[in-house]
């Protein structure tokens, strides 16, 4: 049997809407020899099922194991083509390969002027939408049509197509190389997380200078600016300057509000924006800010004219959370955003074949923040364990550590320390594996192995002394991701000063509100 989540197939057929399966057997049953074809009963059969299985299906529908991936592959095909069909996926980008298909069509019949005419429509609306590519590839077939359909024009429209051709080429090496780099940058956060050291410092400064294209900004288009602002956002983050994050993740969503029509065509990089800007305000602990930017993102999500679609939805579930989440995380009120547990959960469960491992990771981390913050630590517990023991998890290993030094303060917090010394041997251990065994690791290692020869009069004096000591790391380059992930300061000052933590952050946030 093949796992349900694996048979690409299987997910698609479970993804259409009630109205894109009822077009679907509309668009098959436009010729009643379709009725009864085999492809139609494995899509009836797909869409009935609750489980992929291949028994079933091959008693069901009557094919042979070795046709049945054949079968298979012109459902899919015939699926995407009536997607592709569907009012609700006609945007600019479509409509623009599809007049580019037309052309090509036109060309091959020999109708020379007929094909022009759709490609210099479509190369304008193209150029209009900042689709360099399509463009590109729009004046490469006129190129080839001129040579063919000889007209009284034909040195000056060489002459224009030639230097049409050569703009877009350069606009479009601009544009790959920043967003190679943007996408390396970006893979380097989720390998490894920020840097580490100065030499990871040095490392991604070097490779940063070395890949970063000399630009002039007047002169770059929407798409260009687009990348750069991507590309030193990652950077930013990398080298732990949440300033600088928060300057060019504004002005990423200053671009798309200046180009109003872009929001429109690229909704993705739209969210995206405006969820970097929030991270980045989180980080700043900007909180004033932080809410206006998480209202004005619910207000544009729930506007009628915003692009809805599948992808849309799963990303607006996941950005709007993870930053209400961290919401409560700014204001210590921990308590209050309980009530998006239940959201959460069942947002992972509805998305979880559009959202990836990684992404999953990250909430059940601030889940179990959120139970750490109210005191629940054997909730807390259940959700780090479902990071800890996730055997596939690749990438954030900076996220995988910390989840485990959570863990180990939970179990001491729970009473739970019977089999303490045997979880520190094996976070000390992981944490050399990941060489990411730092200064506030130690020292956080170290005290909780000492908890058990220290008697209750000396625990206060104990936790002063580990609180002086991390205090000192607090703005250090290196050592001050730890307190991004885990608050150990507040923590350790709510057993100094006998409060409940979520008490001793909100004091905080209170004094930080700006």
């Amino acid at each position: 049997m093949t796992n349900a989540h694996k048979d690409a197939l299987f997910i698609l057929v479970k993804a259409l809407s009630k109205s894109e399966k009822r077009q679907f057997k509309l668009y098959v049953g436009r010729l009643g020899v379709n009725t009864d074809a085999k492809f139609l009963a494995l899509f009836n059969l797909l869409d009935k099922i609750k489980r992929y299985d291949e028994k079933v299906i091959l008693s069901s529908v009557s094919v042979k194991k070795a046709q049945l991936s054949n079968l298979k592959a012109h459902l899919y095909r015939q699926i995407l083509v009536s997607l592709r069909l569907n009012p609700v996926n006609q945007n600019i980008r479509v409509q623009m390969r599809e007049q580019l298909d037309f052309a090509t069509i036109l060309y091959q019949k020999g109708l020379y002027k007929q094909s022009l005419k759709i490609l210099d429509k479509a190369k304008s609306v193209a150029i209009e939408n900042e689709e360099k590519n399509i463009a590109y590839e729009i004046v490469e077939l006129e190129k080839i049509i001129e040579t063919q359909y000889i007209t009284r024009s034909i040195p000056d429209r060489a002459d224009e197509l030639a230097l049409q051709a050569k703009e877009l080429s350069g606009q479009n090496v601009m544009t790959s190389k920043l967003s190679n780099l943007s996408l390396q940058l970006y893979g380097m956060m989720l390998k490894v997380g920020y840097v580490r050291s100065d030499d990871d410092l040095k490392g991604v400064k070097e490779y940063f200078t070395k890949h970063l294209p000399k630009y002039d900004l007047d002169t770059l288009g929407f798409r260009e600016k687009l990348w750069l602002y991507k590309a030193y956002l990652w950077y930013s983050f990398l080298i732990q300057d949440f300033l600088s994050c928060y300057k060019y993740s504004s002005k990423w969503v200053d671009l798309f509000n200046e180009n109003k029509e872009m929001i429109y065509l690229n909704p993705v990089f739209y969210l995206k924006g405006n969820h970097y800007l929030l991270e980045s305000l989180f980080y700043v602990k900007y909180s004033s800010q932080f809410k206006v930017t998480l209202e004005e993102l619910e207000v544009i999500l729930k506007d009628s004219n915003f692009p809805k679609n599948d992808n849309i939805t799963s990303l607006a579930f996941l950005y709007l959370n993870a930053n209400k989440l961290n919401l409560h995380f700014l204001d210590g009120t921990f308590e209050k955003g309980l009530y998006l547990v239940k959201i959460v959960e069942y947002g992972i469960n509805k998305h979880k074949d559009r959202i990836d491992a990684h992404h999953v990771m990250v909430l059940y981390y601030k889940i179990a923040c959120l139970y750490f913050g109210i005191g629940d630590n054997k909730t807390c517990i259940v959700y780090l364990k479902k990071i800890i023991e996730n055997k596939n998890l690749k990438m954030r290993e900076d996220l995988m550590c910390f989840a485990r030094v959570l863990s180990l303060v939970a179990h001491y917090e729970a009473g739970m320390d019977y089999h303490l010394e045997i979880q520190l041997k094996s976070t000390y251990k992981f944490l050399l594996k990941m060489n990411d065994m730092h200064e506030v690791q130690k020292e956080m290692i170290k005290f909780l192995r000492s908890l058990g020869g220290i008697y209750p009069n000396e625990l206060r004096r104990e936790f002063q002394k580990l609180h002086t000591e991390l205090k000192k790391y607090e703005d250090h380059p290196y050592e001050k991701r730890s307190f991004l992930y885990l608050d150990i300061i507040s923590w350790l000052e709510s057993h100094l000063e006998n409060k409940p933590v979520s008490q001793i952050i909100r004091e905080k946030a209170l004094l930080h509100t700006r």
